[in-house]
């Protein structure tokens, strides 16, 4: 992708993050079973620490060695940022594992990809993703509209079993490990946002030119207090010949809730209704099983979730294990990400959500 930004609006993206759904189908580079040896020697570690009393936030990556899995994790690593852009192991034996076991043994995996940092303001280092209920809202953050309905914050929908719209995380990269599935629904959907933006050029190259623009960004059910509660951030943006794109429309609906914020034109409206319709034409589906592990580069990859219901009884609850990764391969930031990101430099330590003093 080697463009600069000057060019970005008429000049297309290549190289393997630049896919379709039917194409990812077909390809066999993203995908890494695990072998009988490495799910011997995950067991291993597990128990290591657990006999050594180990808490999963002390772990330290030499807790956890992994000679077999660490190879096939470095493949995971270039893939993530010098390839498609995501990844997906299979294989993890995560009915042996308690909700302990299942703590230690993805903590430990995440340290040999990058370093766990914050999913939320009180310092949360791994988040299970399930249907918490109706009042998601009330703990994690909504509006109330002037007619009485709710708008929830994309935590809140997170946590809730409703679709979640494509979007992406404040982190270079996203790991999901399933414990377990719904009884309906919850597939998982994933889109290269290089190909979205390669559509819209040929589309709408003026919709294109209006993503490259700031959008008001809301912090609801975030950050709390200390600073200003919406920011400004293009939806795409290029450092380096590097493409990346932030976003999530439900922290933009929210911001234009907010006093003194800008509106958005209508042109602005209209390249987010473009780029989610893109993304929907363009999108891979998957399932996740039980002990399948996804990664994604948020920079490069947008994914959204299906609706889902679960059926307790018959043991159909889908738990997902969230980690947040900075990882040391990551590519620079446009100077104007700092607002999100903090440090815009090539594998520095950054994203996730500021701790509350």
């Amino acid at each position: 992708m080697n463009l600069s930004p000057t060019l970005a609006t008429r000049q297309p993206l290549d190289g393997p993050s630049v896919w379709s759904g039917a194409e990812l189908e077909q390809d066999a580079r993203w995908r890494f079973p695990l072998t009988p040896a490495m799910t011997e020697e995950i067991d291993r570690a597990v128990a290591a620490v657990a006999e050594r009393g180990l808490p999963w936030e002390a772990l330290r990556r030499e807790d956890f060695p992994l000679p077999l899995t660490a190879t096939l994790l470095t493949q995971v690593a270039e893939e993530l940022e010098h390839g498609r852009g995501l990844a997906k192991i299979s294989g993890l034996p995560v009915e042996r594992y308690d909700d302990a076991g299942l703590r230690r043994l993805w903590y430990g995996l995440g340290l040999h990809l990058g370093q766990p940092v914050s999913q939320s303001h009180a310092g949360l280092s791994m988040k299970v993703i399930r249907d918490e209920g109706a009042d998601t809202g009330q703990r994690h953050g909504q509006f109330v509209n002037p007619d009485g309905t709710v708008f929830l914050g994309s935590y809140s929908r997170a946590v809730s079993n409703a679709l979640l719209r494509f979007h992406t995380d404040r982190t270079d990269v996203v790991g999901l490990l399933c414990a377990g599935q719904a009884a309906e629904g919850g597939l998982s959907k994933v889109a290269s946002s290089p190909a979205v933006h390669n559509e819209i050029l040929r589309r709408r190259p003026d919709l294109l030119a209006q993503l490259y623009r700031p959008y008001p960004r809301s912090r609801l059910g975030e950050e709390i207090g200390g600073e200003a509660m919406h920011y400004l951030l293009p939806i795409f943006g290029l450092c380096e010949g590097r493409f990346t794109s932030h976003y999530s429309r439900t922290f933009i609906e929210a911001a234009e809730k907010m006093p003194g914020v800008p509106q958005l034109s209508a042109a602005q409206w209209e390249a987010l209704d473009l780029l989610h319709a893109v993304a929907e034409e363009l999108c891979y589906r998957m399932r996740l099983e039980p002990g399948d592990v996804q990664f994604l580069n948020n920079h490069v990859i947008y994914h959204a979730r299906e609706a889902f219901a679960d059926d307790p009884a018959q043991g159909l609850v889908r738990r997902l294990y969230r980690l947040w990764l900075s990882v040391p391969n990551s590519r620079p930031l446009p100077a104007d990400h700092a607002v999100l990101w903090r440090d815009v430099r090539a594998g520095a330590p950054r994203g996730g959500i500021a701790v509350a003093e």
